[in-house]
């Protein structure tokens, strides 16, 4: 059996408006995030998840219940965080976004690298192929953690997957699909 997964990201928040790179705070949707949110919710109403996982910021819990409360039960694991960026977190993006290569193995200063994210992930992984194999399952979090599952079910490298990220492109769709075999 497998675990199929459809991956969605947080709406937009005040720090991305202001091009700040949010990390570990947690975060304020703006306007435009909560009706991306709440928009997302009816753009995928005639799927069904059998469980809906998200991260324990703010930003993800926030979409999470505006796109999906009302009809499932929102799970939060920290797991699903974004990359610690240390002492970056809440500074501007253009300050470091264009150098995350940097920090695949090295962590940003006082924080973490994209390895740790990674290895994170793994865990989650394993959690979901012990208690959720054969389930469709929804996860509401950020860039890395996504980063992190085209690395680990896509084998992608992470130069690969940072340059192939769909932010860099402005490729957002409405879920992106995963299988954990």
């Amino acid at each position: 059996m497998a675990v199929k997964i459809t991956y969605f990201v947080h709406g937009t928040t005040t720090d991305n408006e202001s091009d700040i790179a949010t990390g570990w705070n947690q975060g304020q949707l703006s306007d435009t995030g909560k009706h991306q949110a709440v928009d997302l919710g009816k753009q995928v109403a005639n799927k069904h998840f059998d469980t809906v996982f998200c991260s324990d910021l703010k930003r993800a819990l926030e979409s999470a219940y505006l796109g999906f409360g009302d009809k499932y039960e929102i799970i939060p694991d920290d797991r699903l965080r974004e990359c610690d960026y240390g002492e970056l977190n809440g500074t501007s993006a253009t300050s470091f976004k264009d150098n995350l290569k940097e920090y695949i193995g090295k962590p940003f200063p006082g924080g973490e690298c994209y390895d740790d994210v990674e290895l994170r992930m793994r865990h989650f992984i394993e959690f979901l192929k012990t208690d959720y194999d054969g389930k469709h399952i929804a996860i509401v979090a950020h860039q890395a953690p996504q980063l992190a599952l085209d690395v680990i079910l896509r084998g992608k490298s992470w130069e690969q997957a940072i340059d192939e990220d769909w932010r860099r492109h402005h490729a957002w769709q409405p879920g992106w699909k995963y299988e954990v075999k």
